[in-house]
């Protein structure tokens, strides 16, 4: 049982039960502002708290966290299947929801204790916030200030295709696309930034034009053999793909744009879908490095506001259960087991970096040199937090004492092999490969199918032909690349093929099509 705080020490304290409201709501984020701007040098969006019920959580689950979605029957399907879950109490729901946005837009749950939801405010509303404002990634691949209006325009549009083109034929465009997410982003080179207000009129008043004056009878040109073999003897392979921009790793961006069979307004179905995907991608390189910004954020501003005398003992006992629950990492022979935990590895790595840059020892000093004991843990941290990606940041950060403290080692898998060999472990030999195999492993480029389209004779016979580049042996699974097929080719109107490429030798691994498929 708690003490009762004196008179003088309840009039400094934030809250002093467990029930919020917005008074305490406010009080507390302008004392969790102050340290995050003041003390630790956040820079952040303005942030727009919203209050939502259990209810309200499980449907942005649903809808990949957006407060402004168009309708898709795999969103339906996502919120049942997280709603009995929930219901039978096989798992709880987030805390909270932050949207990259600006404003930065944060979900807290009604049904948070006072403790919680500052808790949340600090992690949410301050240490998500300053990352997607300035972490790199995030700058160049996202527009924070444009995302909501592209949602609603995205929204509306789709709805108006449904009145005019009926409800199937939407479903069975953004059914394929949906397929085709993970292919459907740029990842070498940057995209145009989301259309403003006017750009998106122009583009509004360009599709109903295109769609008075699209002409049918293109798709029903013969696809004659003898007239794309001469024009073939006069245009080389080599300027084919140079004026298609080949080979092409944005899927849906290169179906989008030369597609024979789509409409004006099914291209741009395509292009919402894209642009979704583009908005996550950054999202996927940076989970360690996000979660563990948030987590040490969170966890540094509680504290200073438990030594301000700003909240009780209770309060803080429950903040820390919390906290320990959000980096509770188990081991590799725990039945609980299922990876490592972002949370977990990124707070760690940067009460590390704390460390290191405040009370290096003789093995920080050799390898860190640029930062042990440089008595500046605050701007190593919004350096670090600025300039790299989950694949770059372990491979920098990652050091020999940590390595230790979480006893990794690496598991050589090879396909050839029924045995897996233990290649390294956390000893001065092992630290570097046990570094450098965790780094790979969080790199999109080493663990995500690289796909792209390689050649197409739009004057021929129009089979698109696609490759995948196979790295350590790893193929897709047959009934996978199948269905995916089947999705492109609805798109693409014409036969597909997909040949598997040994990455290091150049050696054809597999090759399917689907005019296989179809005899």
């Amino acid at each position: 049982m708690n003490p009762t705080p004196r008179r003088g020490e309840r009039s400094r304290l934030l809250f002093s039960d467990s029930d919020w409201s917005f008074e305490k709501l406010s009080r507390a984020y302008d004392a969790i502002e102050t340290i995050a701007l003041d003390d630790l040098g956040l820079d952040v969006y303005p942030n727009q708290l919203e209050i939502i019920s259990s209810e309200q959580m499980l449907d942005a689950y649903s809808s990949v966290g957006m407060p402004l979605m168009y309708r898709h029957w795999s969103f339906g399907k996502h919120f049942l299947y997280h709603e009995q879950l929930y219901r039978k109490g096989l798992r709880g729901l987030a805390y909270e929801i932050v949207i990259n946005s600006d404003p930065c837009i944060v979900y807290l749950m009604e049904e948070n204790t006072m403790a919680l939801q500052a808790l949340v405010t600090a992690h949410a509303a301050f240490g998500h916030n300053h990352f997607f404002k300035n972490n790199y990634l995030f700058q160049q691949w996202t527009d924070a200030a444009a995302i909501l209006s592209y949602l609603d325009f995205a929204k509306s549009y789709i709805v108006r295709c449904e009145e005019k083109h009926g409800l199937a034929a939407v479903e069975r465009v953004l059914d394929a696309a949906h397929a085709l997410m993970e292919q459907g982003v740029f990842r070498y080179r940057r995209p145009p930034r989301l259309s403003s207000e006017k750009e998106r009129e122009g583009l509004r008043e360009r599709l109903e034009y295109e769609e008075r004056t699209f002409n049918d009878l293109w798709r029903t040109l013969p696809r004659s053999k003898g007239d794309g073999g001469e024009r073939d003897e006069d245009r080389s392979v080599s300027e084919r793909k140079k004026s298609l921009n080949l080979p092409e790793e944005n899927l849906l961006y290169f179906l989008e744009k030369n597609s024979l069979v789509l409409e004006p307004w099914q291209r741009e179905l395509l292009r919402i879908v894209r642009v979704i995907a583009q908005y996550f991608y950054p999202q996927r390189q940076t989970q360690v490095m996000n979660e563990g910004c948030a987590t040490f954020v969170h966890y540094t501003i509680m504290n200073t506001l438990f030594d301000q005398g700003r909240i009780g003992e209770g309060a803080m006992l429950e903040i820390l259960r919390n906290h320990s629950n959000v980096v509770f990492q188990p081991g590799f022979d725990d039945p609980r087991f299922s990876g490592i935990n972002p949370y977990a590895l990124g707070f760690s790595m940067m009460q590390d970096i704390q460390r290191i840059s405040m009370e290096p020892t003789a093995e920080d000093r050799d390898w860190f040199p640029d930062i042990a004991g440089n008595g500046d843990w605050r701007e190593t941290l919004l350096e670090a937090w600025a300039n790299h990606r989950d694949e770059s940041f372990i491979r920098q950060y990652l050091s020999p004492a940590l390595i230790r403290k979480w006893r990794l080692f690496v598991l050589d898998d090879s396909a050839q092999e029924q045995h897996f060999e233990v290649a390294s472990i956390h000893n001065e030999r092992g630290y570097e490969k046990v570094r450098s195999a965790l780094a790979n492993g969080y790199d999109i480029g080493m663990t995500r199918p690289d796909i792209q389209v390689v050649d197409v004779d739009l004057l021929g016979d129009r089979l698109l032909r696609l490759q995948q580049t196979v790295k350590n042996g790893v193929l897709l699974e047959k009934e996978s690349r199948e269905a995916t097929l089947r999705h492109i080719k609805e798109l693409w109107g014409y036969d597909v093929s997909l040949a598997g490429v040994d990455a290091e030798t150049g050696a054809m691994l597999y090759e399917h099509s689907t005019k296989q498929a179809s005899t």
